[in-house]
């Protein structure tokens, strides 16, 4: 056991001490969750000291016999974007619980169990390096969810629990079937192996084969993204969940399924995901300006910010099929920018909720006045959403449209589009829900950010501005896996091709440079 699988198995441990805490003793759950949640964090700090950034293969390998027919293994490992996903998990978690203290009064030591529960299936997720371990996390983390959204969410949580549950399902089953006849192929479910195997022609797949494999794989992550048009499962979800679950699965859930693509999609089906790459462009392109336009007429602000995910991660679609070390570097990028900017604005939206018990953007007007610090907090979030410069999300887009214009010019101009839409809407809310008059009703009901809230929303806007300013303590790492991913998908063929070079490492380097 070493640091990795402390990390992994605190929150399943915090999660069954969850359960035994009296439910007469809510004070009580919501301490434990916090104080676990931090050591998690901290311990998840200790794994990023002790990365060797310049590696782009696997660190702190666990690999133990777990079933021996058929051979499963428990196979853990971190690499420059897993450990920033996992720690993205870890960082949030804590956040979740703060926001969590006073709204949520019935079922608290359930609710806090689940939070644990999530945060555990979630770090599995990134973590696995075996195909049946990796499906088997992937589902753990949908079980909490569902609960998070069916019994602690508003009005139409059964109905929106049950959506999300049946859409994420269905894609489970394709990459179930897709798993199993990798297995049966390559006689393993080691991911790591069967990438050998096909470095090596030791299995090879019919081109047929491979696009129905990759599609099997795709659809289950792309329902995840969600893109454009699996997404319609994403604004229910989020409008009906409780603030943390909304946090939770914006900032975390829905990388799962970029994460997928970029992991397990591109390296294992370079040709079929090449192929299909066009298209899957096409289908980003639209999530990012269809998720901007609709995000623009939303009357609740909660849907609002869901739209705006969906045009978010359009981006980061965008960058992975542009099949640059830019674009690649990016969509990573833009994944965590992602988590820290639009969680926070769930967060804030969850305060804003707590004051005025409205989702409503007409039942606001005049917040800035009652609430000032509140309002610079959510000022701050808003321009980093929109791409403003020195704030996160500005590298992670700017990455990701530069990868697509060296892929196709065409593509850039179309997805700078959702860049100025965002803008639009962003901006708009903002002066809907803060300025103007000052009605009673929010006079009497927006007090500004109390103790615990600062320290729920002052991390956020901090790693806002530390991602903007300072990118490079978080981009080494993820550049040397997603070079790796662009050799492994032999990307670099038709550069040798007009180069005339043998060597594929070559001709990387040298596609690269160019």
């Amino acid at each position: 056991m070493n640091l990795l699988t402390a990390v992994l198995f605190l929150p399943l441990a915090g999660f069954l001490v969850a359960l035994a805490i009296p439910r007469s003793s809510p004070q009580a759950s919501r301490i434990w969750a916090l104080a676990l949640s931090l050591a998690v964090f901290v311990s998840a700090l200790g794994l990023l000291a002790w990365f060797d950034r310049g590696l782009a293969t696997e660190q702190f390998t666990v690999d133990v016999q777990w079933i021996n027919s058929p051979d499963i293994h428990f196979h853990v490992a971190a690499d420059g974007v897993s450990l920033w996903l996992a720690l993205l998990s870890t960082f949030l978690t804590p956040i979740c619980v703060l926001i969590s203290w006073r709204s949520i009064q019935s079922r608290v030591k359930e609710f806090y169990a689940f939070l644990l529960l999530l945060e555990f299936g979630l770090i599995g997720v990134f973590l696995a390096q075996d195909l049946f371990l990796f499906y088997v996390f992937w589902e753990v983390s949908l079980v909490p969810m569902y609960f998070l959204i069916g019994v602690w969410g508003h009005e139409r949580r059964i109905y929106a629990a049950v959506k999300f549950f049946l859409f994420t399902m269905a894609g489970s089953v394709l990459m179930l079937a897709a798993i199993i006849y990798l297995y049966t192929r390559a006689q393993t479910f080691n991911y790591t192996t069967i990438l050998d195997l096909l470095s090596s022609g030791r299995l090879t797949f019919a081109p047929g084969e491979q696009m129905l494999l990759f599609l099997a794989f795709f659809v289950a992550f792309a329902i995840k993204v969600p893109l454009f048009p699996l997404h319609t499962w994403l604004p229910d979800a989020h409008v009906e969940a409780p603030s943390a679950g909304s946090v939770m699965l914006a900032s975390v859930m829905l990388k799962m399924g970029t994460f997928g693509i970029l992991h397990y999609c591109l390296p294992m089906f370079p040709s079929a995901a090449r192929s299909c790459a066009p298209w899957i462009v096409i289908l980003a392109i639209i999530g990012i300006i269809y998720g901007a336009l609709v995000a623009m007429v939303q009357p609740n602000m909660k849907k609002l910010v869901a739209y705006s995910s969906v045009s978010h991660l359009g981006f980061v679609i965008l960058g992975i099929f542009s099949f640059t070390q830019q674009g690649l570097d990016g969509a990573v990028y833009q994944m965590l920018n992602h988590g820290i900017s639009t969680g926070a604005l769930f967060v804030l939206v969850g305060l804003l909720y707590e004051r005025r018990h409205s989702l409503e953007i007409a039942d606001y007007g005049g917040v800035a006045t009652a609430a000032p610090w509140l309002s610079t907090a959510f000022l701050v979030t808003t321009l980093a959403s929109i791409g403003l410069p020195l704030l996160n999300n500005f590298v992670g887009e700017f990455l990701v449209l530069q990868g697509a214009a060296l892929a196709n010019f065409k593509w850039a101009v179309y997805a700078a589009l959702g860049v100025i839409l965002s803008a639009c809407y962003m901006l708009w809310l903002y002066q809907r829900v803060f300025f103007g008059e000052l009605g009673p009703e929010v006079r009497a009901h927006a007090p500004d950010l109390n103790l615990r809230e600062w320290a729920a929303v002052i991390p956020l806007v901090a790693m806002m501005v530390w991602m903007g300013v300072y990118s490079q303590s978080f981009l080494p790492p993820v550049g040397k896996t997603t070079a790796l991913v662009l050799e492994q998908t032999r990307i670099n063929v038709p550069f040798q091709v007009r180069n005339g070079q043998a060597s594929p490492k070559v001709s990387l380097e040298a596609s690269n440079a160019r």
